[in-house]
C-alpha cells in the first residue's frame, strides 16, 4: 500500500508540474500578443495624432489668410 501512494504522489507532483509549466508558458504568449497589439496600437495613435497636429496648423494658416484677405477687401473699398 505504501508504493501505491508513492506511485499517485508522484503522478500528482508531475500533473502539477506539467499544468504550472504549461500555464507559464500561456501567460507568456499572451503577453507577447498584447505587448504586439499595444505597439500596434500606439503606432495607429501616433500617426493620427500627426494628423491631427497638420491639420490644426492648416487650419491656423487659413485663418490667417482669410483674415489677410479680408484686410485687402476692406482696404479696396
Amino acid at each position: 500500500m505504501g508504493s501505491e501512494i508513492m506511485v499517485a504522489l508522484i503522478v500528482a507532483a508531475f500533473g502539477c508540474i506539467g499544468t504550472i509549466v504549461g500555464s507559464y508558458f500561456g501567460v507568456r504568449a499572451s503577453n507577447k500578443l498584447t505587448n504586439y497589439r499595444i505597439e500596434e496600437l500606439t503606432k495607429k495613435v501616433d500617426k493620427h495624432n500627426s494628423v491631427m497636429e497638420r491639420t490644426f496648423v492648416i487650419e491656423e494658416q487659413i485663418k490667417v489668410a482669410n483674415h489677410r484677405i479680408e484686410d485687402l477687401e476692406e482696404k479696396e473699398k
